[in-house]
């Protein structure tokens, strides 16, 4: 099921998507929220009615005549990973560091701006921020089951699905601040992007991989910047599964329906990256470009750069 947030006449509203029609869920069967965080609190039940309306129903609209927004348009938390090994260790040897060994001991994340969530369309930026502006290719697992201390091999069952996430970075005032060893914070706090809509875990069956680890999932990743092609990796070459993730995120403390959990950046998935890799020539994104994000079996995300006041 493809569950997606939108805007009507003002009003953001909640629905499932099939073939390039909505179902406005509380519309059809007032039983289901009315909006994407009360939907994942009610867990499998509300899932289960939401199924019988797509079989059974006809769709309200279609997608055309509304604005996208983030799926999850106010999550509870937003926490960034750091799982795949290539892009941890082509960003460090761009920069003439070896690879750090903490990386094989834990799964380590930091928490972004949980007010600054942006959907598919304009991305805006102030002009500091484009000093370096860069995009990161991610995937987000969305948290549909509360828990707290939860093991790997249970980690998997407290997940909803999964989205595109696009991590902006503004890469020299975070280059800045983490030379104090704190961070990011001003160099990601203004916006990560998300969508275009939230991919229930059923429809990814057939590209899941399981393992003592967690599940993988074998979905290609591509990132196009004004329709160049400059990067390519599958979500399955994460070193840490998103279990394993959720194992360390939850260790002493509670998650909820809501939380997202990005990935971290794929190999080969941000400038910083490839341009040290001279794959790319000095590039970084500015105000007029658009950044269009694939994973396969969850769509694509598209935001143009904005310059704003």
């Amino acid at each position: 099921m493809k569950l997606i947030s939108y805007k009507q006449n003002g009003n953001i509203k909640f629905g499932a998507l099939e073939e390039g029609k909505i179902y406005d869920l509380n519309a059809i069967d007032s039983q289901i929220a009315d909006n994407m965080l009360e939907f994942l609190q009610g867990g499998k039940e509300q899932l289960q009615l939401a199924g019988a309306v797509i079989r059974n129903e006809s769709p309200t609209m279609p997608v055309k005549d509304v604005e996208l927004i983030s799926p999850v348009p106010n999550p509870s938390s937003v926490r960034d990973a750091y799982a795949f090994r290539q892009h941890v260790a082509t960003a460090r040897q761009n920069r003439g560091l070896e690879m750090i060994p903490e990386f094989d001991e834990i799964p380590i994340f930091y928490f972004t701006n949980h007010h600054a969530v942006f959907g598919e369309g304009d991305f805006p930026v102030r002009q500091r921020h484009t000093e370096k502006l860069d995009f990161e290719l991610e995937c987000a697992a969305v948290i549909g089951k509360s828990g707290r201390n939860i093991s790997t091999e249970e980690a998997d069952d407290h997940t909803a699905g999964f989205m595109i996430m696009n991590d902006f970075s503004a890469r020299v005032l975070q280059m800045q601040e983490m030379k104090l060893n704190l961070g990011p914070a001003k160099g990601k706090d203004f916006g990560s992007s998300f969508g275009p809509w939230l991919v229930t875990k059923d429809e990814l069956e057939p590209f899941r991989q399981s393992s003592a680890e967690g599940d993988r999932y074998d979905l290609r990743m591509k990132a196009f910047v004004n329709d160049i092609q400059v990067s390519e990796d599958t979500l399955a070459n994460m070193t840490w599964t998103f279990a394993q993730i959720i194992e360390r995120v939850s260790y002493g403390v509670d998650i909820f329906p809501g939380d997202v959990i990005g990935s971290g950046t794929c190999g080969t998935g941000c400038f910083l990256e490839l341009n040290g890799s001279k794959i790319t020539d000095n590039q970084w994104l500015n105000p007029g470009d658009t950044v269009s994000l694939e994973i396969e079996g969850l769509g694509t995300l598209i935001n143009k750069i904005i310059l704003s006041d």
